[in-house]
């Protein structure tokens, strides 16, 4: 399986990091995977990790309403912007991380942000976790400002894996809020054609996407996924795919990402 990925990446013509993790075996795989690559939106898991903690410790309530402001808008992808262009309304925790993890909306992710007090938090506390081969920098604003700033937000694949895995773990968080995290995972959206691409209809993942924008050059730094995908024994393989700095169209970066994850699954299922 290993000089199967190794082919596919090779096509990416830029770096590609991967990490397979069992989550009841332990068995592990990773190419590229202490790479420290861009999340892009790949960092939305984390942040909603980092709300649930908190509402978990009593900072805030999953039913809390948050006011959105027109000044919280600019000009990014952002369904709930769409919905209410007026701004002026109050929306519920809950309805934001809906928002942000599963249409990986831009202003709930910022908005979110602003809650917890600044992006640091969400540093300090993954970090805190056992997490460190990880960093959180910038909001969405700030990385709309300047392609290069989506670098200092980086994770690398074995990261993020550890983090799937023990996010997964019941105990993680308070029942409820433990339902409600993969609840969202699962209702994701954006990426069809990635983890869930190849897979066979009908596989439950909860996944969460991050792509980049393509620069003059013709580079895109990001098209990535991460994810949980429930095997048909009912075990479970925790697995991530960056495809970074890369000058191919977005139907091969795609394609890279569903090929490594069905080989994975394939071996996981013999």
């Amino acid at each position: 399986m290993r000089s199967r990925i190794i082919e596919i990446a090779k096509e990416g013509k830029g770096t590609v990091g991967v990490s397979i993790l069992n989550l009841d075996t332990h068995d592990t795989l990773s190419y590229n995977g202490h790479a420290q690559l861009p999340m892009q939106s790949v960092m939305k898991f984390s942040i909603a990790i980092t709300v649930l903690h908190g509402i978990d410790e009593g900072h805030f309530k999953l039913d809390q309403p948050i006011h959105i402001d027109k000044s919280d808008y600019y000009d990014t992808y952002s369904p709930l912007k769409d919905k209410h262009p007026g701004g002026n309304f109050d929306i519920t925790i809950r309805e934001l991380l809906s928002y942000m993890v599963s249409l990986s909306d831009n202003v709930a992710c910022d908005v979110l942000l602003k809650t917890l007090g600044g992006i640091d938090k969400v540093n300090t506390y993954i970090h805190s976790i056992g997490i460190p081969n990880i960093a959180f920098k910038a909001t969405e604003f700030q990385m709309a400002q300047s392609w290069d700033v989506q670098y200092t937000n980086w994770a690398e694949a074995t990261g993020l894996t550890h983090l799937l895995d023990l996010a997964f773990k019941p105990d993680f968080l308070s029942p409820a809020n433990h339902a409600y995290l993969w609840k969202i995972m699962q209702e994701t959206s954006t990426g069809p054609n990635q983890i869930k691409g190849l897979l066979p209809v009908g596989t439950v993942v909860y996944h969460k996407t991050g792509r980049s924008g393509t620069n003059e050059q013709g580079i895109t730094a990001a098209t990535n996924d991460i994810g949980i995908i429930t095997l048909p024994n009912g075990k479970h393989l925790a697995i991530a795919v960056f495809v970074s700095d890369t000058p191919v169209n977005q139907t091969i970066r795609e394609s890279i990402i569903s090929r490594i994850a069905k080989a994975a699954y394939d071996e996981a299922v013999k």
